[in-house]
């Protein structure tokens, strides 16, 4: 087991997106904490992406004399989905520039999320702007959507981006979260059927998960080898909250036991946030992920 710092960690601390400046910062305080494999982020379409890639030099230099290795990057690029051909092929292009950084700061994953639907959300909308969890989202569904469509813009683009990361040797994938297109195991199974193409795999988000009311070790059977990557949270199954883990009721050696039948040997991300001792919540946990790790023997 590798263990990793999500940019939650960043996010949390510094707002959204996270500045150049905090990009740095926050480097240095994961450091701090112990850890040697982080990920990194480029945030609300092409504005803190362009920003990321200016500064590209400065931010591996950084992570070079801290003894940091980038090993996931997530481009958050929501047109990626929109049904609006012209704003996908703008997308297509930021995506490109995702897969340079990747390669850049020599990451073994690429991440993006299916983003909310195109529907009317009465009040607050899923990640709107910074990261909230247990809202209750209302909607208005517009009598032209055409879910049908939707699905079929879905596919197209995660297949299109599937095979440029495929191109770049970098493994390419999904995270489902509550609230967005693909919210659960399930509709990331139909999508990677959908694609059939063993380069496209899962973020398994044990926070969003266990929210949805998954039974997480059948989540872990029913992906098996297709996991790529995993972010670690616990919450009480009620709310999709990001807590420390041994903090809410998920079953941590059930997870660990069934990811060990399949043999996964990927990064186990720490993805706590929205929290009021964030360090302290990224210390414990690491300590129980070590811990858990030498009583299962990960």
């Amino acid at each position: 087991m590798q263990i990793s710092c999500c940019w939650l960690y960043a996010i949390s601390k510094y707002g959204y997106p996270v500045s150049v400046p905090d990009i740095m910062r926050a480097l240095g305080e994961m450091a701090d904490l112990g850890f040697q494999y982080v990920e990194l982020e480029g945030g609300v379409q092409q504005d803190n992406l362009l920003q990321v890639y200016a500064h590209r030099l400065e931010i591996k230099k950084r992570c070079g004399e801290l003894g940091l290795k980038v090993v996931n990057f997530c481009p958050i690029l929501p047109d990626l989905v929109s049904l609006n051909e012209a704003k996908r092929n703008k997308a297509y292009e930021l995506f490109d520039l995702a897969l340079e950084l990747a390669l850049f700061f020599g990451c073994e994953t690429i991440q993006v999320n299916s983003y909310a639907p195109p529907l009317k959300f009465i009040g607050e909308a899923p990640y709107e702007e910074m990261i909230s969890y247990g809202q209750q989202y209302r909607v208005i569904v517009d009598p032209d959507f055409n879910w049908n469509e939707q699905w079929a813009v879905l596919v197209e683009s995660m297949r299109h981006c599937t095979l440029q990361a495929k191109g770049a040797g970098l493994r390419f994938c999904l995270e489902p979260r509550v609230g967005e297109l693909i919210s659960n195991t399930d509709g990331l199974l139909r999508l990677m059927d959908a694609i059939s193409d063993d380069n496209f795999g899962a973020v398994l988000d044990t926070g969003h998960l266990h929210a949805q009311k998954e039974i997480l070790p059948l989540s872990v059977e029913k992906l098996g080898k297709r996991i790529f990557y995993l972010h670690v949270s616990d919450n009480d199954g009620k709310v999709n909250e990001h807590l420390g883990l041994g903090r809410g009721t998920i079953d941590w050696e059930g997870v660990f036991t069934a990811l060990k039948k399949h043999h996964f040997d990927g990064y186990v991300a720490i993805d706590v946030g929205g929290v009021p001792d964030l360090d302290e919540q990224y210390r414990e946990s690491k300590a129980f992920l070590e811990r858990l790790a030498q009583k299962l023997g990960l």
